[in-house]
């Protein structure tokens, strides 16, 4: 048994098994709970689908509103170099 195997086999004798249950548990939880909103989100989108917005830009609204001011212009600006780029 290598030295690194003898240490992972010691640190998972010395964790608390009902620790490691209790972290499990409560990771098992979270996920369940966010499969849940994602259901909810994916049924906003085709709510707002059905009254005629596109998702896919309603996606791209969300991802700027949470970005900083700056970095928006900075994207932007980077975005208008490449297009003008692209045009030469």
């Amino acid at each position: 048994m290598s030295d690194q195997s003898k240490e992972t086999s010691g640190s998972i004798n010395s964790i608390s098994s009902d620790e490691l249950k209790s972290f499990i548990e409560r990771l098992e939880k979270l996920e369940e709970e966010k499969s849940t909103i994602g259901n909810y989100i994916r049924d906003v989108y085709g709510e707002a689908k059905s009254e005629g917005f596109d998702p896919k830009i309603m996606r791209k609204v969300l991802k700027i509103r949470s970005m900083k001011y700056e970095d928006v212009l900075e994207e932007e600006e980077l975005l208008e170099t490449y297009m003008q780029a692209l045009k030469s």
